[in-house]
């Protein structure tokens, strides 16, 4: 048996912050104790002050193999285990072919297998030629469907309309897996040219999310079907989203880091790291996403990672690619910016960690520190600050509208299943990554 503990001055558990030692057998949390203790007769790490949080759950990320140069699956979890992060959930789209039927997903494990650093799992996809047809992939693994209501910039990957998603949503609320869905509905000139970041603003304007967010309301009333919003940008949707919850039900939103940490305001008009859809929009905006984070509304922070070549973002504003690349930075960019706001080392856990957890279907073993639940943690220096450069960046390509920037929070130590696989800037043990299937599979 592989028995060890490790201790912090600084536990994050969902009951609030402790001086806990935990013990670790075969990779699971078997006993936690208050304090430091070396009764358990096998090795102690003590990590001090330092927070001893749950590995980071990020359910919204573009690794985008097979089939293209984008990102990949070893690229991607070196990134993810550098940043604290120690489960990705992988988008359907972005890789070639895209995960909208079985053999598809099939490439897609074939592609990750023996190149995962930290667990992986995968989102299926619904397009109008699969709508009606989805109990096969609905039953081979996938952890939940996504969907766009607009172009995806993909001619692979159509968007659906109210038709394709009356077909589809009562194969997914009666599998139990969740619809996530893109919300944007091109009530104007999708098509328009952008030379820049103000004309994108305003291509892309806050009803596009709000009449996408009421239809979704609607359908998910009607299916009871889980539904949940993925990147959340406009604050004018917080209203009807809350009114969704308070009637009970099945919806929940994400947002991401960059549109807490960036104002459309102070992004440079032909700067094309910071273009991604929906918009990063106005400080008065963000901040009321912030309050809706604070009030439970927005359940869950993730990246959104969607890299692409140097190639593709060095085009013209209307031709480059739309997406943020921020995957290893994703708990420093957020803790700069929620410690200003008022959240805690509790509030981090809950919308970095456990939440994704709960919606990915993994919540049971994963996002939390308990007995029972996986070893995966984050070591962190909540003080410690660094300027995020080129060097430093393990995701594939270069490119991120962070370089530059001074962040607080340094990830020190990253295990997964109690083996250590990150350590002060170096990966001591790669390759430990798992599959994870969705259990109804």
């Amino acid at each position: 048996m592989n028995r060890h503990a490790i201790h912090s001055n600084r536990t994050v558990t969902p009951r609030g912050i402790f001086d806990t030692t935990l013990l670790i057998e075969d990779g699971l949390i078997t006993m936690m104790v208050d304090d430091y203790t070396d009764d358990f007769d096998c090795p102690v790490e003590d990590v001090g002050d330092l927070v001893l949080m749950p590995g980071i759950v990020d359910s919204h990320v573009h690794i985008n193999d097979p089939g293209t140069n984008w990102e990949g699956f070893d690229t991607a979890t070196k990134a993810a285990a550098a940043g604290g992060i120690t489960t990705l959930i992988d988008m359907p789209l972005n890789s070639l072919p895209v995960t909208t039927d079985v053999d598809a997903f099939k490439s897609k494990i074939d592609a990750s297998t023996g190149k995962l650093n930290v667990d992986c799992g995968f989102w299926g996809g619904i397009v109008p030629d699969n709508a009606d047809k989805l109990a096969d992939l609905l039953q081979s693994g996938v952890l939940g469907i996504k969907a766009f209501l607009i172009d995806s910039g993909l001619k692979e990957f159509p968007g659906v309309n109210e038709s394709d998603l009356r077909k589809g949503m009562k194969a997914i609320a009666e599998s139990g897996l969740p619809l996530l869905v893109h919300s944007e509905l091109n009530t104007g000139n999708e098509t328009a040219i952008v030379n820049n970041y103000p004309e994108l603003l305003a291509s892309r304007p806050r009803k596009w999310e709000n009449d996408a967010i009421a239809l979704l309301i609607q359908l998910c009333e009607e299916y009871n079907c889980k539904t949940h919003i993925v990147h959340l940008s406009s604050s004018e949707s917080i209203e009807q989203i809350a009114a969704a919850k308070s009637r009970g039900l099945p919806l929940t939103a994400e947002t991401c880091p960059h549109y807490l940490y960036f104002n459309s305001e102070d992004i440079p008009a032909d700067d094309t790291a910071f273009k991604c859809a929906p918009p990063i929009r106005e400080k008065e905006n963000n901040e009321l996403l912030w309050e809706a984070i604070k009030e439970e509304i927005i359940d869950l922070v993730v990246t959104d990672h969607s890299p692409a070549p140097p190639e593709l973002k060095a085009k013209s504003y209307n031709e480059a690619w739309g997406g943020i690349a921020s995957l290893q930075f994703s708990l420093p960019i957020f803790w700069t910016v929620a410690e200003k706001h008022g959240l805690t080392l509790e509030n981090v856990s809950a919308l970095m960690c456990e939440k994704p957890a709960v919606l990915a279907g993994v919540g049971n073993r994963k996002g939390k520190i308990g007995v029972g639940y996986q070893a995966d943690f984050c070591i962190w220096d909540p003080d410690g600050e660094f300027t995020v450069n080129e060097s430093m960046i393990e995701h594939r390509h270069k490119i991120t509208p962070y370089l530059g920037e001074k962040l607080r929070g340094v990830v020190k130590q990253t295990y997964l299943r109690g083996e250590k696989i990150y350590d002060n800037g170096a990966f001591v043990s790669l390759a430990q990554g798992e599959i994870i299937l969705a259990e109804n599979s």
